[in-house]
């Protein structure tokens, strides 16, 4: 017993390390892109754009580092509070907070224009089409409460890194091709992401309840039940805040032809 718990303890630091390192080096780069910004160009960055992305780190962080990634491996229900904090709120703060805009503001004009060439790729046509992100997304969280994949996700440490690594990429990559906020040279029409994210949330609805009604592997009825809800009461806040955005994104695009119509008429 005393081994397995030294085992047990072994796995969650190094599963820790594995997830700090990167998020802590994330802040750091963008903290200082800011600064060479605010250098190169003698303008400030907003400063809200820097809390979303500090925010955003942290939420990411909250969820794979400390109590509540510990208590994930117990509690189906801080589990679903977890990849709610990884998959989907922690996406749309760094979404918000422009990286990839501060990235080519920072990048010598020669390897900006190279990061840009590799944007306008086929690769990443695919990567950014919004049919493609739900199905990565939403597909991934269906097989990951439908399937054994739970389970072995709770007994294998390589399993749950590569889970929560999917979650969230998936959600990131869903977040920014729903709604533009940085540099996105793969448009897609307004009407064609509202139908895909409509798509996306019945997909997200159906799982909570088929959760609540269903419990994945070796989660109790009562825990499925509250994760269930979690997860359906939860995912709907932030798919509010999503479908705003959208929506005031294209009312903003549409108003200046409105106007124009308007005064020639």
């Amino acid at each position: 017993m005393h081994m397995e718990n030294h085992s047990q303890d072994n796995s969650v630091v190094i599963y820790q390390i594995i997830f700090s390192g990167p998020l802590l080096l994330a802040m750091v780069f963008y903290l200082i892109a800011v600064i060479v910004s605010i250098r190169l160009y003698n303008k400030q960055w907003p400063i809200y754009r820097t809390i979303f992305f500090i925010l955003g780190i942290l939420s990411a962080s909250t969820a794979v580092i400390g109590p509540i990634a510990e208590n994930a491996h117990f509690s189906f229900v801080v589990h679903m509070f977890g990849h709610l904090l990884l998959g989907m709120i922690s996406p749309l703060l760094l979404a918000l907070a422009a990286p990839m805009t501060l990235v080519l503001r920072t990048l010598p004009v020669k390897h900006a224009r190279r990061l840009t060439k590799i944007l306008r790729s086929s690769p990443i046509r695919i990567l950014s089409n919004p049919l493609f992100t739900t199905i990565f997304n939403v597909g991934g969280m269906w097989l990951l409460y439908t399937t054994n994949l739970y389970m072995l996700m709770q007994q294998h440490i390589l399993m749950h890194i590569l889970v929560h690594i999917h979650v969230f990429l998936a959600g990131y990559l869903f977040t920014i091709s729903m709604i533009y906020i940085d540099p996105t040279p793969h448009r897609t029409s307004f009407l064609y992401r509202s139908i895909v994210l409509v798509l996306a949330l019945a997909a997200h609805g159906t799982l909570s309840k088929y959760v609540y009604a269903h419990p994945p592997s070796g989660v109790s009825v009562s825990q499925a039940e509250m994760g269930g809800m979690l997860m359906y009461y939860g995912g709907d806040m932030i798919e509010l805040l999503l479908i705003f955005i959208l929506c005031l994104q294209w009312y903003k695009a549409t108003r200046p032809r409105v106007l124009l119509s308007n005064s020639q008429v």
